[in-house]
């Protein structure tokens, strides 16, 4: 249960000693993980949760924001009672994660932000063509310009899925308004330079349209001993297609990083 009185659904997972939290994209449940979660269980537990508004959470109707998201991970770590964990956000999860590793530096121990942008005035946008081709109406239109952005071409053919990363398919209207509201409000720059966390970021090239590669240096820039990796011809689902490179990567990050 949260402070303002939301249910938050949290799931556990795996045998390592250290716990990492991981923050899924926008208005998708913590079922986006599942292709590669055990990648990190030979060193790692893992923690998910359902945000507001998707899975078996709560879904008020009420405005949400990333630093609303970011109360709701600490909610999730008094739970479960960790002090300190590994967080590993990807999209809208890697904007959110900025706030507890700013605001709350005693409960992140490294941080790790994927395919994400500090938002607000310094963002790089994506162009309106991708705009556009998210909110198409034609039946399954936008659904089919998500699947093109996330992954590069040929892979729905070679893997039909299901695909757990373009969203919670059962999350109510005026959710996905909710989630989409947060994303496009968060606003991180003033608060990026107080992160203390030893940081990774990690992003595709030029390929991820989504969110455009021109924002990783940005973050990685404004964190104070940030590291960047970008992962050539990746696209917006980089953490899950190319997840070869990705995980392992990730992970000796993760260990890199003696615990105390």
């Amino acid at each position: 249960m949260t402070t303002d009185g939301v249910g938050i659904a949290y799931q556990v997972q795996g045998e390592g000693a250290a716990p990492l939290v991981l923050l899924a994209g926008q208005s998708n449940n913590h079922r986006c993980w599942d292709a590669v979660r055990d990648d990190f269980h030979s060193e790692r537990s893992t923690i998910t949760f359902d945000y507001r508004g998707t899975g078996a959470s709560d879904k008020p109707d009420v405005p949400y924001s990333t630093e609303l998201f970011a109360l709701d991970v600490i909610a999730v770590l008094d739970a479960l009672s960790i002090g300190r964990a590994d967080v590993y956000g990807t999209s809208m999860g890697g904007r959110l994660a900025q706030h507890p590793a700013a605001r709350h530096p005693d409960r992140v121990r490294t941080l790790v932000l994927g395919c994400t942008s500090p938002g607000g005035p310094h963002v790089v946008e994506r162009t309106n063509q991708v705009r556009r081709s998210l909110v198409r109406t034609e039946p399954g239109a936008a659904r089919r310009a998500l699947l093109e952005l996330m992954y590069t071409p040929g892979r729905p053919a070679a893997h039909p899925g299901p695909y757990r990363t373009l969203g919670d398919p059962a999350m109510p209207a005026h959710a996905q308004r909710r989630h989409l509201a947060a994303d496009n409000r968060h606003d991180a720059w003033q608060v990026l330079p107080d992160i203390s966390a030893p940081t990774l970021v990690v992003h595709g090239t030029d390929d991820d349209l989504l969110n455009p590669a021109a924002n990783a240096p940005l973050l990685a820039d404004r964190i104070p001993g940030a590291r960047l990796h970008m992962i050539p011809g990746a696209r917006h689902a980089y953490f899950e297609e190319d997840r070869t490179p990705a995980s392992p990567l990730v992970l000796d990050f993760l260990t890199s990083v003696p615990q105390p």
